[in-house]
């Protein structure tokens, strides 16, 4: 979930919450700051890393940004923590947004620190002053985000200023963005680690493909934690 407030309060937009019901699934909300991750994931088959602020570009090497926001070192550190528990325990997982920077940066690639300063803004990834707008998304066929989607382009919501720079090695990029960022990633050798940089909650209400993300998710996890009880 996302971090503290300027009130210091733990909060999540509610859309993610109603993407998960609606795979039938419960959504257990995890703050940031939890001391015994091991035993807290016990109670979970699946995990959703969600979108937020800035990762610290400390992190990845990166240079300081005027346009960074919400750095949070508590989120970082627990996120980070989670996504090494993800690969290590082949955990199924959907990042979203920042979460696939999460992912990106632990496995040891980097970000760009302000996307418009190298694609410019022939394709919008976020409405002035900081909202979400539209744009196509080009998946490659044999990936498992397109074979979930049921295309291979789609419309997406976005709402990002910084992706994906320097991919890590064991990351393959499925889908980009019209001007080249790259918008979608999988790792080939866990069985459901799918990374989105768009925001499927935003219109999985309406959007039956963009549900499908999470009804997949769902099932999967499911799936792993019924054989897990068998063997």
């Amino acid at each position: 979930m996302y971090g503290r407030d300027d009130r210091g309060h733990f909060y999540l937009p509610s859309e993610y919450v109603d993407a998960v019901r609606r795979a039938g699934a419960s959504a257990v909300l995890l703050p940031p700051g939890e001391q015994d991750l091991d035993a807290w994931l016990e109670r979970v088959d699946g995990l959703i890393f969600c979108g937020g602020g800035d990762i610290d570009h400390g992190a990845y090497g990166g240079r300081p940004h005027s346009s960074f926001y919400m750095v949070d070192a508590e989120r970082d550190k627990t996120e980070f923590a989670l996504a090494h528990r993800v690969l290590e325990q082949r955990i199924p997982t959907l990042a979203i947004c920042r979460g696939v920077q999460v992912f990106n940066v632990v496995m040891g690639g980097t970000l760009h620190e302000h996307l418009p300063d190298v694609v410019g803004n022939t394709v919008a990834h976020r409405a002035p002053p900081k909202e979400p707008t539209l744009h196509t998304v080009i998946l490659k066929a044999d990936s498992k985000v397109s074979k979930i989607l049921g295309t291979c382009e789609c419309d997406t919501m976005s709402w990002h200023h910084q992706a994906i720079n320097k991919v890590a090695s064991t990351l393959t990029v499925v889908g980009h963005a019209p001007d080249g960022t790259i918008e979608a990633v999988e790792k080939d050798d866990h069985p459901w680690l799918v990374a989105v940089q768009w925001h499927p909650e935003l219109t999985a209400d309406e959007d039956a493909r963009q549900q499908r993300l999470f009804d997949s998710l769902v099932t999967v996890a499911g799936d792993m934690s019924v054989a897990n009880k068998r063997s």
